[in-house]
């Protein structure tokens, strides 16, 4: 059995990649953190086969919704613009 046949890999590359998160935030690596996590339980349940092409699939799809609801959620809200109005290299 390949090592990403293992519910509990997909578990905990979910982890790593949730603190990794917490030195670079920007809700980039929480989002495949999340997909992550949602495989391997799926994986857990049974639910998810062994074919690699699905899990990455289920991976990728996962990833992208988990990181369009934390954009929402947690994003630039509207009407929230940082303007720069001078440049720091200027005396």
């Amino acid at each position: 059995m390949a090592l990403w046949q293992l519910w509990w890999v997909w578990l905990a590359g979910g982890v790593v990649l949730a603190i990794v998160e917490i030195f670079l935030p920007g809700f980039v690596f929480l989002g495949f953190a999340i997909g992550a996590a949602v495989t391997g339980v799926l994986m857990g349940l049974g639910l998810l086969g062994g074919n690699l092409a699905w899990m990455l699939l289920v991976f990728a799809l996962a990833s992208l919704a988990a990181w369009v609801v934390l954009r929402r959620v947690a994003g630039v809200r509207k009407g929230q613009i940082k303007l720069w109005d001078r440049d720091i290299n200027e005396n």
